[in-house]
């Protein structure tokens, strides 16, 4: 059964057109019966047609889903809870709540319900827990009118007008416990219809408590959001911008979570956690580098590696293209240090050459170093360039004699007795084959373009040490492989699935292992190999493998089968713009994505650029994010290691058009995170407010009342000298009392004042709060004797009567254990009866 929105069902109506033209029609067919005798059955054939075409229209439009879009108070997507939920427990698998939050919202209620209490009121327990837990809904945005920072949040959540109805009949004297918007408090009191009114929503999807029971908004809740065709959508943050064409981004992986950005140019920037840039470059090989401005050149700084152990021996390599003599073209692996000065800058003195590797062609280049989790060195090389592999009898990534067309494996923490810089590990699969190169670990490549190590499942390690890469196709396949000890590739034989070289792909000996996922040029012609992820802010994407064409732009995934041992392709597109409506996300990027990255907490990047030249400033950094699951507040939270900054920081200005403008100005503040105080709040005027998240959040009307914005508290110096001039007026009103004694007259006035002050307080006391001041008198006395009736209209120990006032309202109180003593107190009593 499909449920249908307002819209939908509007939709179901047909228009007066629509109506003119059956009319139409069927006059036109009584209007010419001679005519229509001749052929009476094509008239109202073509009638039923249109009918049925104008059904089928709108049935389509009544199939459509209601557009879902869960969001939080605080703008953020809902999460499902690390713990059990106490009191809003029917949003602990998804919604808003932790429950630091959830304990907030049931101290607040119990506050309620001992004023309810003491003001002898129905307690109205159901319905007030059902409104004041809408803050835990996974569409609280909506029901609170607060789906962006701009707009201010109501006071209370949207109702539909029957629940609304219902309680404006049975329990509309708690509003004043749940709001101090004057005009929903009198409306209240005056008309039903027109408070409903106030509190209803213009989508009535999102009202409470039908948004509870719409297919469309709880089928997929939590999920990431799929378009009609099955793509997944996913939003972006802009992390950075103005790069000549970024090949790479890395960390360091010493605890710092500083990134490190390498153009093509032979530059490596530091980027800070904050955003900023630093001034000086981490590296220039600028000088070194061979590379030229034109569009799509495939050579210059290409790879970079920091070694397992940076922190402690500040190692890295890079992987960089060189020429001599203006015409021999070569590929260098180098070693270099950081400087002992500065732990943002390289020491340019420090390059020790481990591998110089000629290049016959310009282009296939490789580029790809990492560090596997056994703590070798693997390096991705090209097959030497032009089309085909034309060099020699199978080619350079058949020939296992060659290092071109291969993954390599080297062990940079030591050398060789023959005096190379490094050795070769005992286990590589070609270590004895006299006519085998040693370093050689996997082979049959034809220029593979961004690899990476999976890390594993956070949970079970599961997947942790894979090597995955993609590797660029020639005219038809573009593929991804799994790098395997030994493991033969099949370029030039096999390209993707499919032969290449008929002759070479009939040999019984190629032995070759098949790529997990292959595509074919309809849908892009060159791969860029990605990252599974395995960060902690986007769970839903938790061991997906995320990757992108160049030429096309395309994002992709793979999602595994563990029990088939296949992948399944998801598709990866950007999310609309109500999927992608939350602060600083953006839901386009440029079209030639260069590579992908990963950051030391496990979150994924892709680097990309609209025009592909060394020279063009225009490449950018883009963060992925999942608009429809975040993880729980607080899982995530990382403590980097400080970095000592010499030197000019760059902020970050973002540069991309965010989905929500932020050009224009909020309406009212952001919200606050709430901090338990020591003491209860001070009241201050009428209401005594204090501002905290929980507070600005519940307390509300339909309508939108306006908010000053909290004036700063005064400065401590402020409060010292405004201390001494306190001081100073008493002594000086104390001489004056000491040197001018009062009169009779003077000393009875006084003494009659004071005589009638307590009482002129305490009737005015009375009038908004009881009598206060009779009731603190009487607390020693009435603790050990509670009185307490079970039902609805439950009669409270003066103990518990003191606790609250009604100038305090919902205002959230400082200590956590009032819920606890509460509910023993509630327990006690009833014991005792």
């Amino acid at each position: 059964m499909v449920t249908m929105t307002s819209k939908q069902r509007d939709a179901l109506r047909p228009s007066g057109a629509v109506c003119a033209l059956l009319r139409t029609a069927v006059a036109a067919a009584r209007a010419s019966p001679k005519q229509a005798r001749g052929a009476p059955d094509i008239i109202f054939i073509n009638i039923i047609i249109f009918i049925i075409i104008i059904i089928s229209v709108m049935l389509s439009a009544a199939i459509q889903p209601a557009s879902a879009h869960p969001q939080c108070l605080d703008f953020e997507p809902p999460f499902k809870p690390q713990w059990h939920l106490e009191f809003c427990s029917q949003y602990e698998q998804f919604g808003c709540c932790d429950q630091r939050t959830d304990n907030v919202i049931a101290e607040r209620y119990w506050d309620v319900i001992e004023q309810l209490e003491t003001a002898g009121y129905d307690l109205c327990e159901d319905m007030l827990k059902e409104i004041m837990c809408q803050e835990c809904s996974p569409y609280a945005a909506h029901l609170y009118d607060a789906e962006d920072p701009y707009t201010p949040v109501r006071d209370l959540p949207g109702l539909c007008f029957g629940y609304c109805s219902e309680f404006h009949r049975k329990c509309r004297h708690v509003l004043r416990y749940l709001t101090d918007n004057q005009l929903l408090l009198d409306t209240s009191g005056r008309d039903m219809a027109t408070f409903c009114s106030l509190v209803d929503l213009s989508d009535q999807d999102y009202c409470y408590p039908r948004v509870l029971k719409s297919t469309d908004l709880n089928s997929n809740l939590g999920q990431v959001v799929e378009d009609p065709k099955g793509c997944l959508q996913v939003c972006l943050t802009e992390v950075a911008n103005s790069l000549r064409n970024p090949v790479l981004m890395l960390h360091s992986g010493d605890d710092t979570h500083r990134m490190f950005i390498a153009e093509q140019l032979g530059f490596v920037w530091v980027y800070l956690r904050d955003g900023s840039r630093l001034e000086r470059p981490f590296l220039d090989m600028s000088g070194e580098v061979l590379t030229t401005p034109w569009l799509g050149d495939e050579r210059g700084f290409l790879g970079m590696a920091f070694h397992p152990k940076y922190r402690l021996n500040g190692r890295f390599f890079i992987y960089y293209s060189i020429q001599f003599d203006g015409k021999v073209d070569k590929i260098r692996i180098s070693e270099m240090k950081v400087s002992d000065g500065d732990m943002n800058v390289a020491d340019p003195y420090s390059e020790r050459v481990i591998l110089e590797i000629e290049e016959p062609a310009a282009n296939h280049n490789g580029g790809q170093l990492l560090f596997g989790q056994d703590g070798y060195l693997y390096i991705f090389t090209g097959d030497g360039g032009k089309a085909g592999d034309p060099f020699g009898k199978y080619g350079n990534a058949q020939n296992r004699s060659a290092l071109l067309g291969k993954v390599l494996r080297i062990d940079v923490d030591g050398s060789d007795p023959v005096g190379k810089p490094y050795r070769i590990p005992p286990d590589n699969p070609f270590s004895r084959d006299p006519d085998a190169r040693p370093e050689v670990f996997a082979y049959g490549v034809r220029n593979m373009w961004r690899c990476s190590v999976d890390r594993g499942d956070p949970v079970s390690g599961y997947g942790r040490g894979r090597i995955f890469c993609g590797d660029v196709g020639q005219n038809r396949y573009e593929e991804v492989d799994i790098i395997v000890k030994g493991g033969n590739y099949g370029w030039r034989a096999k390209e993707g699935f499919e032969c290449y070289d008929i002759k070479l792909c009939q040999n019984a000996s190629l032995n070759d292992i098949l790529p997990i996922f292959a595509y074919s040029h309809h849908v892009g012609k060159s791969v860029t190999g990605g990252y599974v992820y395995r960060g902690c802010e986007s769970p839903n994407l938790n061991g997906l493998y995320i990757f992108g064409d160049f030429m096309t732009g395309r994002l992709m995934a793979l999602e595994e089968n563990k029990a088939a041992r296949t992948w399944i392709e998801k598709s990866i597109c950007m999310g609309s713009t109500t999927t992608c409506s939350f602060p600083g996300l953006i839901n386009h990027h440029h079209k030639f994505i260069i590579s992908f990255a990963e950051d030391e907490a496990g979150e994924l990047y892709f680097l990309a650029t609209s025009y592909p030249s060394a020279m063009s400033p225009t490449g950018t950094v883009f963060k992925f994010m999942d608009p429809s699951r975040r993880a729980p507040p607080g899982k995530c939270k990382q403590k980097p290691l400080p970095v000592k900054v010499k030197g000019k920081k760059f902020p970050f200005i973002p540069s991309e058009q965010t989905v929500l403008k932020t050009n224009e100005k909020p309406t009212r503040p952001l919200l606050r995170k709430y901090k338990p105080a020591t003491k209860p709040p001070a009241m201050s005027g009428q209401h005594g407010s204090t501002t905290t998240a929980a507070s600005t959040t519940t307390k509300a009307a339909a309508a939108k009342p306006d908010r000053k914005t909290p004036t700063k508290p005064v400065g401590k110096n402020k409060n010292k000298s405004w201390q001494k001039e306190k001081k100073l007026k008493e002594k000086e009103i104390n001489k004056n009392r000491k040197t001018k004694p009062p009169t009779k007259k003077t000393a009875a006035k006084t003494a009659g004042k004071a005589k009638a002050k307590p009482k002129a307080t305490q009737t005015a006391t009375d009038g908004l709060n009881g009598k206060k001041s009779q009731r603190e008198n009487k607390i020693t006395s009435k603790r050990s004797n509670p009185r307490m009736t079970t039902g609805p209209n439950v009669k409270t120990s003066q103990r518990e009567r003191l606790v609250f006032n009604n100038a305090t309202k919902t205002n959230v109180k400082s200590k956590v254990q009032k819920v606890h003593w509460v509910r023993s107190k509630h327990t006690e009593n009833a014991g005792t009866l």
